[in-house]
């Protein structure tokens, strides 16, 4: 599995960019694919993430802003990212979550979001 993130940069507080994550490989709607960020000289936090069979699952500082999605036959999964404020500055990397008998996490590059105030 390999992931590739794009769709970062440098964004104004109330901007609305998308994030995107292509992945190829053996990727199952199934299994769980998320966005985490990691804010400068901070952790890797869950944002959102999103399987079949379920509703997304939000971190609470994003809820009722960001939208995640995904598209099974291209194997990518999307941020929605609206209303930006500055705290949501970092790097955000995609993770999909190995399962069905894989127990392994595969992460993309990450892409920055710099959102200036």
């Amino acid at each position: 599995v390999q992931l590739q993130a794009s769709g970062g940069g440098l964004v104004q507080t109330g901007g609305s960019p998308r994030l995107s994550c292509a992945g190829s490989g053996s990727i199952f709607s199934s299994c769980v694919m998320g966005w985490y960020r990691q804010a400068p000289e901070g952790q890797r936090d869950l944002v959102a993430d999103i399987s079949s069979g379920r509703s997304p699952n939000y971190a609470d500082s994003v809820k009722d802003r960001f939208a995640i999605s995904r598209d099974d036959a291209k194997k990518t999964v999307y941020l929605q990212m609206n209303s930006l404020k500055p705290e949501d500055t970092g790097v955000y990397y995609c993770k999909y979550s190995g399962c069905l008998g894989i127990r392994e996490d595969y992460w993309g590059q990450g892409t920055l979001v710099t959102v200036s105030s």
